[in-house]
């Protein structure tokens, strides 16, 4: 029986990605800040931990604790949504110590243990704004995109180890906390010069043609955790997939 560890399943994709895994029949390890009773079932086969992605010493805590595992996925992160100019560098850092340093620490850390058994995989969450530039989303664009690239590069480095490298790549999901754990406020980036236009995009992602639901994400993370070929990007969503075959064609 496989396990696998993913980090950020407190909700969203990483709780619904956590219930499909163990509905799979697979060990789960779920990790967040703050574990909390009553997201997740109770199961022998279920663990949750805490684990703070931005704290090395939380890392290998939660590393330890787990055990030996097959699958990492890396799921927690941080959205934003406002106007770069009126962005705090300080949230800005704040967003990639979580969606870029968390990944690769976390990365980092499962590697031994993989490279010794010659086998396993890291399946690393992005998004769907890697796949087409998006207004008034630069800095989390930035920090999913340095991850994209991460990836691709990491795959052809463990190949030769036995280990898979994927990526997720979710589309737009309103049913999300996307924006919940920013540490500036929605309101304060996006000032007075960009309201015209802010209004304007927030009105379009309001009338979304398709949307992403949890349940797209977890399948599709399964479906990258399984897949032995080459294939490196996995959109998720319809229309993710409909931007990745969009950029495709460009």
């Amino acid at each position: 029986m496989k396990t696998v560890l993913i980090t950020g399943c407190s909700s969203g994709y990483g709780l619904e990605t956590a219930r499909h895994f163990h509905a799979q029949g697979w060990n789960v390890i779920a990790t967040m800040r703050t574990p909390r009773e009553g997201t997740l079932p109770r199961s022998e086969r279920l663990r949750v931990l805490a684990l703070d992605v931005t704290n090395p010493q939380s890392i290998v805590a939660a590393v330890e604790a787990a055990g030996p595992i097959d699958v990492l996925v890396n799921n927690a992160g941080i959205g934003m949504f406002g106007a770069f100019e009126a962005t705090p560098m300080l949230t800005v850092r704040s967003l990639f110590e979580t969606n870029t340093f968390g990944v690769m620490t976390m990365t980092q850390a499962v590697l031994p243990q993989f490279r010794a058994r010659k086998s396993g995989v890291v399946v690393n969450v992005t998004s769907s704004a890697t796949l087409m530039p998006m207004p008034l989303v630069a800095a989390y664009t930035a920090s999913k995109a340095a991850i994209e690239g991460f990836t691709g590069s990491l795959a052809h480095e463990l190949h030769g180890f036995g280990i898979r490298v994927k990526l997720v790549e979710p589309g737009y999901g309103p049913t999300t906390r996307f924006t919940q754990n920013t540490p500036s406020r929605i309101e304060d980036m996006i000032t007075e010069p960009y309201l015209p236009f802010a209004q304007s995009v927030l009105t379009a992602y309001g009338q979304p043609a398709a949307v992403t639901t949890e349940s797209d994400v977890a399948q599709v993370v399964w479906r990258a955790a399984n897949d032995v070929s080459p294939q490196l990007r996995f959109p998720a969503g319809a229309d993710a997939v409909a931007l990745a075959q969009r950029s495709d064609a460009a």
